[in-house]
């Protein structure tokens, strides 16, 4: 599957963020939250963008966004590009649909083994068991 890239469709917002930084944590504002609204995104088809609100229910908000923020650097362009990066690893990763499982049945000779181990489980514990006379 191709990978998309949502860049071009997500809204950014900044705040001031805690951690590193010193004195430049409380003038500058760091962090950076991206919203991307998957109803309207022009990349997505349908049924992608039912597969993500499905997968990605519980980090949509009310209006419909999905939202990820980050406040890790210490510059507002370096916490950009890092949101960039984890919206579009989120989103690949959400429309990634697994392989069903085929099941398999076990060979002619693992069930002879199972039925072999069973013998010798039996045999052993009939080993342990009292001697009565009327045997």
């Amino acid at each position: 599957m191709k990978k998309i890239d949502i860049s071009s469709e997500l809204v950014f917002k900044t705040a001031r963020s805690g951690g590193k930084g010193g004195q430049n944590v409380n003038k500058v504002e760091t962090m950076v939250e991206a919203y991307f609204h998957i109803a309207s995104s022009v990349l997505l088809t349908t049924d992608q963008k039912m597969l993500l609100i499905s997968r990605l229910s519980n980090k949509i908000n009310a209006g419909g966004e999905l939202l990820v923020k980050a406040q890790e650097e210490r510059t507002q362009l370096g916490n950009k590009q890092l949101v960039i990066k984890k919206m579009n690893e989120l989103i690949n990763r959400s429309l990634i649909v697994p392989r069903k499982r085929i099941a398999s049945k076990p060979s002619a000779a693992a069930k002879q083994k199972r039925v072999d181990q069973k013998k010798l489980k039996s045999k052993t514990k009939e080993g342990r068991r009292k001697i009565r006379p009327e045997d």
